[in-house]
This record gives C-alpha cells, sequence and structure tokens, in this order.
C-alpha cells in the first residue's frame, strides 16, 4: 500500500478502526512516520499465558519497529507489571524486540506516574519512554531531561500522560525530518492530539470503536480540562 493513501495532511488527523497487528502487516516501510505507541498489557490477554503474552509483545514490537523507516524512531512508553510477586520488565521486552531487527536505543527516560519517595504497594510509580531507531542518532547537545517528575494529564488508566507525549513528539519533531507521528495502539488519542498540537500529521489504530471515535475527536483543549492523575475507567 503507498504511503501517500495513509498520511494525512499537515497537522490533521486519521484514525483506523482495525485491529493494530493487522493494519500494520497491510502497510509497507511509512516513509515520513515515526511511531509513537504504548502495548497492550498482559491483562488485556486473558486466554494467553504469560510467556505466550512475552512472546507476543515482541513480536508486535518488532512488528512496529519494522514499519518505521530508518530516519524515523520508534518511541514505546510502557509501565512494568507484576504477577504472582513477580516484575514483569516491558522496557526489556522492547530492548530484546529492538535487537532482534537491528535497532539501536537512543534514550530511555523514566516517567514517575507517583510523587518520588511514596511506595505504591506493588503499582509501578514509573513508567518507561524508549526511543529507537535504525538509522539516526541523537545530537547529545539537544538532550533533554531523563527524569520526567510527572507524565502529566491521561484520559483513562493506561493512557499515556500529556506531557511524556509533549516530550515525546517534540524529539520527532525537532531530531527527525519525519513530520507524521502513527499510533497503532492509539486508545484515546492523547499522542494524536499532542503530535497536532505541535504542527504534526497523526495517524492512529484503535480496536475498540468508541475509542476509535474518541481518539479522531480529542484535542488540547479536551485534555487541559484534565487534571493530573484523573483518569476514566
Amino acid at each position: 500500500m503507498k504511503v501517500s493513501l495513509l498520511q494525512p495532511m499537515h497537522s490533521s488527523r486519521i484514525v483506523h478502526h482495525a485491529d493494530a497487528l493487522e493494519w500494520l502487516r497491510k502497510q509497507e516501510t511509512l516513509a515520513g512516520c515515526s511511531f509513537i505507541t504504548s502495548l497492550p498489557d498482559f491483562t488485556e490477554f486473558p486466554h494467553l499465558s504469560l510467556e505466550e503474552w512475552k512472546q507476543w509483545f515482541v513480536s508486535a514490537a518488532q512488528l512496529v519497529l519494522s514499519r518505521c523507516p530508518e530516519n524515523g524512531v520508534v518511541i514505546f512508553y510502557q509501565r512494568d507489571s507484576k504477577k504472582d510477586g513477580v516484575w514483569i520488565d516491558k522496557g526489556y521486552l522492547c530492548q530484546k524486540a529492538a535487537e532482534h531487527s537491528g535497532h539501536a536505543l537512543l534514550w530511555h527516560k523514566i516517567i514517575c506516574r507517583a510523587p518520588p519517595g511514596n511506595v505504591t504497594f506493588g503499582r509501578p510509580a514509573y513508567s518507561h519512554l524508549l526511543c529507537f531507531s535504525k538509522g539516526l542518532r541523537a545530537d547529545l547537545s539537544k538532550s533533554t531531561v531523563d527524569v520526567l517528575p510527572q507524565a502529566g494529564a491521561v484520559t483513562w488508566t493506561r493512557g499515556m500522560g500529556v506531557n511524556a507525549c509533549t516530550l515525546a513528539c517534540r524529539f520527532v519533531l525537532e531530531h527527525t525530518e519525519t513530520r507524521t507521528v502513527v499510533d497503532p495502539f492509539c486508545g484515546h488519542g492523547t499522542v494524536l492530539a499532542v503530535a497536532n498540537e505541535l504542527g504534526l500529521a497523526a495517524v492512529g489504530v484503535e480496536l475498540s470503536r468508541k475509542r476509535a471515535e474518541k481518539a479522531q475527536e480529542l484535542a488540547m483543549k479536551d485534555l487541559r480540562k484534565t487534571p493530573a492523575g484523573q483518569c476514566e475507567a
């Protein structure tokens, strides 16, 4: 499929109501695009064992990476999980996928989901923000913070905070030549709204029709009304 059929005009948005992996398999490398996304947790796959989900996760991450051009980046926002007293490190799983596909880790940032120093009783107080690329290398003179104190407003419990989205989208804008952000697991569309606000075009994919409709319409003015930490189910 030609990229011109996929890419919206400058600062516009297209949201596909579809299965993310099926959609990605139909695409070739998406020239002019970078990816910012968050892959689903194992709790969303009750029919899979933990090991089966890990295999799914790595395979899905590899598919996302494979559709990014060499001059673009893939940025994963992932929160670790805990099962039966054992931590599941999603940052490691992303790195595993990247090593298999020949992508380098440009940076690894920590996004605080709770104020540092607080005990969260088994729920991680942080998320990973990891940036990979095949051909691009970061300009260290333009480095940004490695620890973001607040993720920012979220529209639902698994959503990516506005501050984290802004950091990721600004990196795409300032460090790459790509001008379209693709989120194949876009949820309510926070990444897409932030990308548009910064002048980037956006493409989202979402399995839930209700969320896809919300992702098509979500705007920064709506996110500004949502306090940090305020979540919808």
